[in-house]
């Protein structure tokens, strides 16, 4: 009875009935529905950013610093300079043109397809930077001169002792980094920040929610339980042997051996 009672009172919704067991250490997922929705829309957004502002700062360059000296800043620590980048990132491979269009091709639809597990909003800032960046510079190759997947990239951000670049080889660069930090700590694509918190606590703590409550000895004993009897005063409603009639009071005892009234 004490069971179905238990029952009775559990909640219709939350978290799913487990099916079976489940081993020691294992962590129930308390992620919601609307997590892999919110992290796609920042990943899609964080993505569009640097697609726009990508497109947008090599408009304004190739139209303004194409037939003009390069111009420095910050007293020449940062140069505008108009290049053409037949090859990846930062001038590398210049003869692998058409490889490095197919890459980010693939790259594309990795993350694309990535993009409907991920509960983690820093994979989600992660995959957007190289989303974004790979994007980028694909329309460079596939609109630019000299023809689709062999157009020559627009770089034009150049500091000391580095290759000409772009907003999005950095984006790239950055996100590359984010990916490596996120793996070295352990930070998973589909675990959001209530499951890293949960796998945090020490392995008691993860199950203490679960484990029954106590069952409260000082309340009373219920009609159907043991030493529970009719009102032929062989056992009180305590239980205890020797007890009065119904009402639970004890019976006078005659010193000749005679009952009481």
């Amino acid at each position: 009875m004490r069971e179905l009672q238990t029952a009775r009172g559990t909640a219709l919704t939350g978290n799913k009935i487990a099916s079976g067991p489940e081993p020691p250490g294992t962590i129930a997922s308390v992620s919601s529905p609307a997590r892999p929705r919110r992290t796609v829309a920042a990943l899609l957004a964080v993505a569009v950013a640097v697609l726009v502002t990508d497109i947008i700062t090599k408009m304004v360059v190739v139209a303004t610093l194409s037939d003009r000296a390069p111009v420095r800043l910050l007293g020449g620590f940062l140069t505008l300079r108009v290049t053409r980048n037949p090859g990846a990132a930062f001038s590398i491979g210049p003869s692998l043109t058409v490889v490095f269009a197919v890459i980010a091709v693939g790259v594309i639809v990795f993350i694309l397809r990535t993009s409907r597990r991920i509960q983690s909003l820093a994979w989600a800032v992660t995959l957007g930077l190289l989303l974004g960046g790979a994007t980028g510079n694909l329309i460079d190759r596939l609109a630019r001169y000299p023809g689709p997947f062999r157009g020559y990239v627009v770089d034009w951000i150049q500091i000391p002792h580095w290759p000409v670049f772009n907003v999005a080889d950095s984006c790239i660069v950055c996100g590359g980094v984010l990916a490596v930090f996120l793996a070295v700590r352990g930070v998973r694509i589909d675990a959001s920040a209530a499951d890293r918190q949960l796998a945090a606590q020490p392995r008691g703590a993860q199950h203490a929610a679960d484990a029954p409550e106590p069952r409260d000895e000082s309340a009373p004993a219920s009609r159907e339980g043991p030493g529970a009897h009719g009102a032929d005063g062989t056992h009180g409603a305590d239980g205890a042997p020797g007890a009065g009639g119904a009402d639970g009071a004890p019976r006078s005892q005659d010193p000749r051996g005679g009952g009481g009234a």
